[in-house]
């Protein structure tokens, strides 16, 4: 098969990248990506040959404008290498209906949070693959699987942290130290959104500084007073510097995520709380993560406070993600099946004796 994959985010380059290598002795892939640099940085690291089609919009305007250019540039490049499935990030869905190509788009966000999306997005997609903690809004073209996105690249049959890498930055197992993850809320979901506020960043650094070092990723430029803190670790080993983490706290939903399903206690501050069935899914089944409103911070950073006191705090979360992954599926193996056997795997997966185990 022809094969195109877009990726307009970094969560998306790790969504696909096992993915991607199953699949490309066997099919023909295309790789199409925003100009974004961490994103070229990371396909460029794992040697993935891929076409830039442009900048992403600054703003609601330039999104909509800059999505007209990139639907030509896709439906060219769909039409040039006779795709038959477009996979992965919104921006090919467009492309794809006014050619041949099938469309399967992953998705891990619920439509009420997403209203472009669900607007104009979900309803022209051939198939929507999506956890099933979204399963309640009953898509019809939707396939809800027992995952999440992250578990395509952090379950344990594709990841193993590796500590030499806290070695190269004079860290090792036994340090303890705290991850802070500030989000730009500058996607067309984030109008209206807002997460950690300056002040409360600086009380989250003062508390967790007591208890060990504190390092901060963020997705826009870092204030002047938090530069001492950013975090030196590169995008393609940002896995295992969080899998050793004491705690990560943060304004952003995929570090969350991915947080939990590593085992490690995470604190999330946004007006996103309680909204997200994936998360709530993890705080509320699972007890993996927890969502504060920024107006609940002083509760927040009082759990927080608490947690750290407790003795055995990461064997606790171990033994949490344990279960969840007696739960849950390797989604690259039922990636890679869906895909290669579409689109009869269709059929076969909605059928009410389909097994989902077959993909632990």
């Amino acid at each position: 098969m022809n094969i195109l994959i877009g990726i307009a985010h970094p969560a998306h380059f790790h969504n696909i990248k096992n993915l991607y290598y199953r699949l490309r002795d066997n099919h023909n892939l295309t790789v199409v990506c925003k100009s974004i640099p961490i994103v070229k940085n990371l396909l460029n690291k794992y040697q993935i040959p891929y076409i830039e089609i442009g900048e992403k919009g600054k703003n609601i305007r330039e999104k909509i404008i800059k999505q007209f250019s990139f639907n030509h540039k896709v439906k060219n490049i769909i039409k040039e290498k006779e795709i038959d499935i477009v996979i992965g990030a919104s921006l090919l869905v467009f492309a794809s209906k006014v050619t041949k190509a099938k469309s399967i788009l992953l998705d891990e966000d619920d439509q009420a949070v997403q209203p472009f999306t669900a607007k104009f997005v979900s309803p022209y997609v051939d198939h929507i693959l999506s956890p099933d903690a979204l399963s309640y809004e009953n898509l019809k073209n939707a396939i809800y699987y027992p995952g999440y996105h992250e578990l395509a690249y952090l379950h344990p049959n594709n990841f193993t942290p590796n500590p030499r890498i806290l070695a190269k930055y004079g860290l090792n197992e036994e340090n303890k130290y705290f991850i802070l993850r500030f989000n730009a809320f500058k996607a067309h979901h984030d109008i209206h959104e807002y997460g950690l506020n300056k002040e409360q960043k600086h009380i989250l650094i003062n508390s967790l500084s007591k208890y060990g070092k504190v390092f901060i990723t963020t997705e826009t430029e870092l204030e002047p007073e938090f530069a001492e803190f950013r975090m030196p670790i590169a995008p393609d080993e940002i896995h295992t510097f969080l899998s050793y983490a004491q705690m990560l706290i943060s304004d952003s939903q995929t570090m969350t995520i991915e947080a939990a399903v590593l085992g490690v206690p995470s604190f999330r501050c946004n007006t996103f709380a309680n909204r997200l069935p994936v998360l709530e899914e993890l705080e509320l089944k699972y007890g993996l993560t927890f969502g504060y409103h920024p107006s609940q911070f002083d509760w927040m950073l009082y759990r927080i406070k608490e947690f750290l006191e407790l003795p055995n705090l990461k064997e606790e979360w171990q033994k949490k993600r344990e279960r969840l992954l007696k739960d849950k599926i390797d989604v690259t193996e039922f990636l890679v099946w869906f895909v290669e056997n579409y689109p009869e795997s269709v059929k076969e997966v909605k059928a009410k004796d389909f097994d989902f185990g077959r993909f632990k």
